[in-house]
């Protein structure tokens, strides 16, 4: 019998434990286990291979983004590091230009190490889209839909196929919306990956990275460099995790909503002189987002008119934080925060200004969070 996605989370590992039948999966701590006897191997012999409350959680996001297999690991850069790691020192990495800010500096500084080739490109033009494939042939093509922090959307159907022509794996970082609003792998791409921190943990409480393959010999790759490299998640943080994942359509649909009403109220301030939200029909990839996620999510970006810490300073529920996805609300100045190790020029060219602040918008009341932007605008100097 088919389920949906919520059920199938709210379900995941529910009176599954053989030993004493309790409804929640109990938490294995222990990093080893005993051995029946010489060559009696077991599923689980020693805990950065295999631990069973890791594997619950992959399981979990494995069936959420309709996958082959899942690794779970330390964090979401961790779990970048390792899908970099099926590269050789001559395969082409594609990139956009615009991404996450240490996902930009990791890529660019293992590809000068020389662990890969690497080309940032402009992935939402068609025509630079066009000369990056016929100019190269990539090994990898790396896309970050919506794009972090100004929300530029990627078409991964056309991108992920374009790729298959030419024998490369797609990846794509699904964060920004989590399986609930958005499944790349049905959409053509062969991993897909999240920083489990945000959206799918969901309470700012554990950090933790999670790739997930549609492709079998991709996911034995993975599982090799996972254990050789100890990229692994730890059994408590995955516990947590799993915990968090329960309410995540909840949470999601709430802060969605709640995401639809600030970035209409934004949209029309005359201290705002720019809003970044694929839900608001003016964006330049709406219609592609209409197409390829089930919702718009919970981030947005704005750029503000005047001094940006004269408005932070004035805001009394957004608290200023560098992670996203929780049930609280937060706002970040990327240029200054998440994305000031790419350097200015990059900054400069992925849109990324001193007036633009990200929001992650929670699941507080949405007369609250109107209120508390409305009166931070209007006594920003």
């Amino acid at each position: 019998m088919s389920k949906h996605r919520n059920t199938k989370i709210v379900q995941a590992g529910i009176a599954n434990d053989k030993a004493h039948k309790a409804v929640i999966p109990p938490i294995y701590l222990s990093s080893t286990y005993n051995i029946d006897g010489i060559g009696k191997h077991l599923p689980y012999e020693y805990s950065r291979t295999k631990n069973p409350t890791r594997d619950e959680l992959a399981a979990a996001i494995n069936e959420l983004e309709c996958g082959v297999g899942a690794c779970v690991t330390s964090s979401g850069m961790a779990a970048l590091t390792l899908i970099i790691h099926l590269l050789n020192p001559d395969d082409l990495l594609i990139a956009p230009y615009d991404c996450y800010g240490r996902s930009y500096r990791l890529l660019s500084a293992l590809s000068e190490k020389g662990h890969f080739k690497l080309r940032f490109i402009n992935q939402y033009d068609d025509k630079a889209l066009e000369q990056a494939f016929n100019e190269n042939t990539p090994r990898m093509v790396f896309i970050e839909s919506p794009s972090n922090p100004v929300l530029r959307i990627a078409d991964i159907k056309d991108i992920a196929a374009r790729a298959d022509e030419c024998g490369a794996v797609t990846v794509v970082d699904n964060t920004f919306l989590s399986p609930m609003l958005q499944q790349p792998l049905n959409l053509g791409a062969d991993i897909v990956f999240h920083s489990t921190t945000k959206f799918l943990n969901g309470h700012s409480d554990v950090v933790g990275g999670c790739v997930v393959t549609s492709d079998e010999l991709i996911l034995e790759d993975l599982e090799f460099w996972a254990n050789s490299l100890g990229l692994i998640g730890a059994p408590f943080d995955s516990y947590m995790t799993l915990r968090g994942m329960r309410t995540l359509e909840l949470r999601v649909t709430r802060a969605q909503e709640n995401a639809e009403k600030v970035a209409n109220m934004l949209h029309t301030h005359p201290k705002v002189s720019k809003v970044y939200y694929p839900g608001l029909k003016d964006h330049v990839g709406h219609e592609i987002a209409a197409s390829q996620q089930d919702g718009f999510g919970a981030m947005l970006s704005f750029e503000v008119d005047g001094d940006a810490s004269s408005f932070v300073d004035n805001l009394n529920i957004f608290k200023l934080a560098q992670s996203l996805g929780g049930t609280e609300s937060l706002i970040n100045h990327p240029a200054s925060m998440t994305h000031v190790s790419m350097g200015e020029e990059a900054r400069e060219k992925a849109g990324v200004t001193d007036s633009l602040l990200r929001l992650s918008i929670g699941v507080e009341h949405i007369d609250d969070l109107i209120n508390d932007l409305r009166n931070a605008l209007d006594n920003a100097t």
